[in-house]
């Protein structure tokens, strides 16, 4: 596969990372401590968001497989989708009247988001099985997914930590917060409509096969016979546990950074390079990872590792074995961590994506129909409940924790962080545990993959008019 071609789909991953920084780093902290809203209230917003957006990602994938035009299925939808979203994302940072919004306001703008992030991101998704079946080039394409997707949410970051709202005192005021949703609007709209323009010579041309007329009752039976394989079923568990752990990893980190780590303006401007550079190791180590151990047991043994390396620090402040916090060994201690926690869990989550290509010939073997869009929907469904999931148990840790809404960095009661940490820190190895014992049970590993391209391609030959219902 050429490079500009990767280069060019994995761009368009750019807008999912800035939506998925500002959710999870910023969008919390936005409205609890620079507006004033309870943090549980926030979250349950959040997660109200994320169901509503969750249960509609299957209809968008199974109208994305059933769009017929000579630009094929996915590009009309990734040409217009990107434009409201623009608009959609400068509300969310700029709430009309200028303070906090009412509950249901903050539900519709963040429902009004991810649906519009949807029908970008699920069309996406489902070109790489379309643009690929080799086991490998899909672990390369969603490489390079991840890659530009955190470079988007990073070079948010560092626009926030150093341009938007530099310094910590800079998180927690209002200024800079509309700036940043502009910044993120523009760029949002223009890697999506320039990574379908870069894709567009590959993709635009009329589906093999017409699919049948749109209709309520066939729509929601082919979604649910998709979420019925088998292969699904395991990987969603995993799946779920992981983005549940990953979700309060991301929603959780700015409040240890300030409150507990005491991160000041020279460390928040160093974290997201030490991310960035996460990311690059990542992407050297990954495609070894799955050539040596496969896809399913690689994602298991990056989540024990990112687990077990980021709650290291954690245990060491706890028994009061950690240096001084806001001290240069302090922050360089724990950085050394984060780099190798989060390029564990970037590997996880990468071989976890990868997989749910290997499903779609599944479900083409047993049924003779293909479901791209539908299995990618289930992947959003699963991540995007999952994640609001994680959000909303971050929620309830900081008001369990009892962290007042005008909190300072350097005067929360010890007792305060002693509990956020442990709260944390037993939800994150719990789901880790449960993410890794079912992603190593995925049932298709590299031969049976290939096997089952080869007997499809068989099929085809020997029925090139489709007659037939399956192999």
């Amino acid at each position: 596969m050429a490079l500009w071609l990767k280069l060019a789909h994995g761009s368009g991953a750019i807008a999912f990372g800035i939506k998925d920084g500002g959710f999870s780093f910023f969008l919390l902290i936005f409205y609890n401590q620079v507006l004033g809203m309870e943090a549980s209230t926030v979250s349950y917003a959040l997660l109200i968001a994320l169901l509503v957006d969750a249960f509609c990602d299957p209809i968008i994938g199974n109208l994305s497989d059933r769009t017929y035009t000579r630009w094929g299925r996915r590009l009309p939808w990734l040409y217009v989708a990107p434009i409201p979203l623009a608009i959609a994302w400068t509300l969310l940072w700029t709430p009309p009247g200028g303070g906090a919004p009412s509950f249901w306001g903050l539900v519709g703008m963040a429902v009004s988001v991810r649906l519009l992030l949807s029908c970008c991101e699920v069309p996406q998704l489902a070109l790489v099985p379309e643009l690929t079946g080799d086991y490998d080039e899909r672990t390369t394409l969603f490489r390079w997914r991840f890659l530009f997707g955190w470079l988007g949410g990073l070079l948010m970051m560092v626009l926030a930590y150093t341009v938007f709202m530099p310094g910590a005192d800079g998180l927690l005021r209002p200024d800079g917060y509309a700036a940043y949703g502009i910044a993120g609007a523009l760029l949002m709209a223009l890697a999506v409509m320039g990574s379908a323009a870069g894709q567009h010579r590959e993709v635009a041309r009329l589906p093999a096969v017409k699919p049948p007329p749109f209709t309520a009752r066939n729509m929601f039976g082919e979604i649910v016979e998709a979420f019925s394989e088998r292969a699904f079923l395991i990987w969603s568990v995993g799946a779920m546990a992981a983005y549940v752990a990953q979700g309060m990893t991301f929603s959780i980190a700015n409040y240890l950074n300030l409150f507990v780590w005491e991160f000041g303006r020279p460390a928040l401007t160093a974290y997201p390079a030490i991310l960035f550079f996460s990311v690059v190791l990542m992407f050297f180590l990954v495609s070894p990872m799955h050539r040596r151990f496969g896809k399913p047991r690689s994602a298991a043994i990056a989540v024990i590792c990112s687990a077990g390396i980021m709650l290291i620090p954690f245990a060491l402040y706890l028994v009061r074995l950690w240096p001084e916090p806001g001290g240069l060994a302090s922050t360089l201690l724990f950085f050394g961590f984060l780099l190798c926690a989060n390029t564990m869990g970037i590997i996880a989550m990468i071989s976890a994506n990868s997989m749910v290509a290997e499903i779609v010939e599944a479900f083409q073997e047993r049924t003779g129909r293909r479901a791209e869009g539908s299995f990618y929907a289930g992947n959003w469904f699963i991540q995007k409940c999952a994640t609001g999931g994680g959000i909303l148990i971050t929620g309830q840790i900081i008001s369990l924790s009892g962290l007042s809404t005008d909190a300072e960095p350097g005067t929360i009661p010890q007792a305060t962080l002693d509990s956020m940490i442990l709260l944390y820190g037993g939800g994150a190895l719990a789901m880790a545990l449960i993410a890794a014992f079912w992603l190593h049970r995925f049932p298709i590993d590299r031969s049976a993959h290939e096997a089952r391209l080869s007997a499809l391609d068989s099929f085809v030959r020997a029925d090139p008019d489709h007659r037939s219902v399956g192999p």
